[in-house]
């Protein structure tokens, strides 16, 4: 089942592509220019105001489609149904300590702020029917949303969002340290709309993988290193890839393949690597410079230098599992892939580095990884907007930045290997980016198996596929989208 999670992510996310984590990277990924601010505007407020108690304390409301602990209802830890009395062990006392801090830190906002601070269940699909009826009325239904970003990505592009720059957040956690909250920025827009706690997304990344031994034997320098001087590109990894391939046909032997990898994030994240998307925004890009020249850099590995292994169509796990047997000096990891397919008991050495830097990249400001789960907004027409940040920022950093004791990585650092290769993984998540043609393409069989095959070239899948994508992009961003 997990190897499905490997589309599930990019199906249910993949969404826009992003730039993001970096006041550097406010333009550097455009393919046009961009907006000052989206064009598309809600009515103007009718009437709409804040609610308060009896007691005079300012409501703030955040609209999700699940219960949330621990709020101002809320006067016992064990409100919480999942929090159990601990067993005595010190796992069992930490979760009691933790849930108690959790439940003081409402008391605490609830004091610095004057407030009382409610969540209200509105139902996966009455947070869509709230968003597309009282928002562009105007008057929002809650002051935050927390939302699926298959529908929190055209409310930002309809301007129906409150930027984070417009709040004066300039300088502050999620435009600099981001120890508790991160942004998305939208491809092709200066402001930034969508946010979300940075722990929230772990070490969700899909690292480039490599067999330390077999690149040592070969003569040739850590990956890591090259990356970490700025000289990771596609250019020297391609040269590793025909370094690392061994044809041992005349000794009885298989083949030993520079790389062996699933194609969909060999795709994405060598997109992502050169600045580059097939369906970033409202037009296509699979026709643009950049996916044309990762095109090619597939098909030159796959069918002119013969360095990745031919795709197996017929078994998808076998095309990135290779490596566990020695027979691939590159491959797709993650922790739970490490977990399932083999890592540390492996008998040679593993690292993981970010994917090399095309030539319209640029390390400093690529995204690198696919973003998972929810995102919030606060939509326009809400009263003291930055006050409902704050609000849910001290809610969220209910660990006061210690990161230490707000997230449990050990099982994610120890799939690593070691504290190197899991920051690489650490970084890459805190760098999310988004493409819609992996969702978008599942309804016409967008593929480039041909393409490893040799059955096709670049140019025969861009025009087979370009109107396709088009006409998918026309239906997501038209009229059954919130209109």
């Amino acid at each position: 089942m997990k190897k499905r999670s490997i589309c599930f992510i990019l199906v249910i996310s993949a969404l826009l592509m992003i730039c993001a984590c970096s006041n550097a990277a406010n333009n550097s990924q455009t393919t046009q220019a961009p907006p000052d601010s989206p064009t598309s505007e809600p009515a103007t407020p009718q009437g709409h105001k804040a609610r308060y108690t009896e007691d005079g304390r300012r409501i703030i409301t955040i609209g999700t489609w699940y219960d949330k602990f621990y709020v101002s209802k809320h006067t016992s830890i064990y409100d919480d149904p999942g929090v159990l009395p601990s067993d005595g062990t010190p796992e069992g006392d930490k979760r009691i300590e933790i849930a108690q801090l959790r439940l003081d830190n409402i008391r605490k906002i609830e004091q610095k702020y004057n407030i009382s601070l409610e969540f209200v269940n509105m139902t996966y699909d009455g947070i869509q029917e709230s968003i597309r009826t009282s928002i562009p009325a105007g008057s929002p239904d809650v002051d935050v949303y927390e939302a699926d970003l298959k529908f929190a990505i055209p409310v930002a592009m309809r301007g129906w969002a409150e930027s984070l720059e417009g709040l004066g957040l300039a300088g502050t956690d999620i435009f600099s340290s981001q120890s508790v909250m991160k942004y998305l920025r939208l491809m092709g827009y200066n402001e930034t709309y969508l946010f979300n706690p940075t722990l929230s997304g772990g070490t969700n990344a899909y690292v480039l993988s490599f067999n330390l031994d077999m690149i040592s034997e070969a003569g040739l320098e850590d990956p890591r290193d090259l990356y970490d001087r700025g000289e990771w590109t596609w250019d020297v990894w391609r040269y590793y890839l025909k370094a690392l391939t061994k044809d041992r046909s005349d000794e009885g032997l298989p083949t030993i393949y520079g790389w062996s990898g699933y194609w969909t994030h060999l795709l994405q994240n060598l997109l992502f690597s050169n600045n580059a998307a097939i369906a970033a925004g409202e037009e296509e890009t699979l026709s643009s410079e950049g996916a044309m020249q990762v095109l090619e850099f597939i098909n030159n590995i796959y069918n002119v230098d013969k360095t990745a292994r031919p795709w197996d169509e017929s078994n998808w796990d076998i095309n990135n599992r290779l490596y566990t047997e020695g027979l691939s000096g590159f491959w797709v990891g993650a922790d739970w892939l490490f977990q399932e397919q083999g890592g540390i008991d492996l008998p040679f050495n593993i690292g993981v580095v970010p994917w090399p830097c095309g030539p319209r990249g640029d390390d400093s400001t690529n995204t690198l990884s696919t973003p998972a789960g929810s995102w919030y907004f606060i939509p326009k027409g809400v009263e003291d907007a930055r006050l409902v940040y704050d609000v849910l920022f001290d809610w969220v950093n209910w660990y006061e930045n210690d990161t230490e004791l707000g997230v449990d990585n050990d099982w994610s650092r120890r799939m690593y290997m070691s504290d190197r290769n899991f920051d690489y993984a650490a970084m890459m998540a805190s760098k999310p980016g988004l493409d819609l043609w992996e969702s978008l393409g599942r309804d016409f069989g967008f593929g480039i198996t041909d393409l490893l095959a040799g059955r096709a070239t670049p140019t025969d899948i861009a025009e087979e596929y370009c109107d396709l994508f088009q006409q998918a992009l026309d239906r997501f961003f038209g009229k059954d989208v919130y209109e």
